[in-house]
């Protein structure tokens, strides 16, 4: 266990006086993660939180699990430890806290193979309290007067080891969700509103997160309604290959071939290899492991 010192916000004008300290757990081994998930089967609820990126990748690339309940605070490195385990947790009955799920919602279908049973996503149920999407930070200071720091959003999650502020900061967005659920779910059953706001999760967890179908990955492009006839179809394949490429790849399809490019190949298609290495906005390298033959 860590106990660091928190900075973080005031009540008011003055301290918030709950909370002193940021203690977390560290958890870097298949050991201390399956003394966590025998200790989180057992509770009702547990808040929720993940740190990715996929600014060079396809899929999402997990960096770190924060997990909070009445026992504590958890930090879960996935770079030290498999967490498909974690899996038992979300197979639960327990309620999963989170805020503005479902980003993290897919990064958890991809690392642990399921999202949780049941779901209480506090954006989505301050909206049924006339809030428009508030995010983390707005709602704890507006519901629990905790003004927290703002984190450093540039942040590269994957580098280790982490610095202690980065572990601070991880730990508090979820050391108050449980707390904001209990207010929020209150003043919704105040209002008769809370059979509402639960169906909208129930129907956040039904939402497919599968990858993007190739063959329908066309409708994304920016100019794809000013295309017509040949130049539809041939966008409509190449956006497809580009789909199928970034997939396998795991790279992201910005990556593979820009939509400039894509959209310029399919007003124009070229004929050989010279051609297409002349196409506004591809780099010649995006040619490459046989892309140019696929394309041709």
């Amino acid at each position: 266990m860590v106990a660091s010192p928190s900075p973080r916000g005031a009540r008011g004008d003055r301290a918030d006086d709950r909370v002193d300290t940021v203690q977390y757990r560290l958890v870097e081994d298949a050991a201390s993660l399956r003394e966590l998930v025998e200790e989180l089967v057992c509770v009702d609820a547990y808040a929720l939180d993940t740190e990715f990126h996929r600014e060079r990748t396809y899929y999402p690339k997990l960096a770190l699990l924060q997990v909070a309940w009445a026992g504590g605070i958890a930090l879960v490195d996935p770079l030290a430890v498999d967490v498909a385990p974690f899996s038992r947790v979300l197979e639960g009955d327990a309620l999963a806290v989170l805020h503005a799920s479902d980003q993290d919602l897919e990064v958890l279908e991809r690392a642990c193979g399921r999202v949780p049973t049941k779901l209480f996503d506090t954006q989505l149920a301050a909206g049924f309290l006339g809030m428009s999407t508030p995010s983390l930070s707005s709602l704890v200071e507006r519901m629990l007067g905790v003004k927290l720091e703002k984190g450093d959003q540039l942040t590269d999650w994957t580098r280790r080891p982490l610095t202690a502020e980065q572990k601070i900061y991880a730990a508090g967005d979820v050391l108050h969700l449980l707390e904001l659920r209990d207010v929020i779910t209150s003043q919704l059953e105040d209002l008769g509103r809370l059979a509402w706001a639960e169906e909208e999760c129930a129907i956040v967890l039904r939402r497919s997160r599968a990858p993007v179908v190739p063959e329908e990955a066309w409708w994304r492009l920016k100019h794809a309604r000013q295309l017509h006839g040949r130049s539809r179809s041939v966008a409509q394949q190449v956006a497809a290959w580009r789909e199928r490429r970034s997939q396998l790849l795991d790279q992201p399809t910005r990556f593979v071939l820009s939509d400039l490019a894509l959209v310029s190949i399919a007003q124009r298609p070229p004929a050989d290899r010279g051609e297409l290495e002349r196409v506004r906005n591809l780099d010649a390298r995006q040619l490459g492991a046989g892309g140019a033959a696929e394309l041709l």
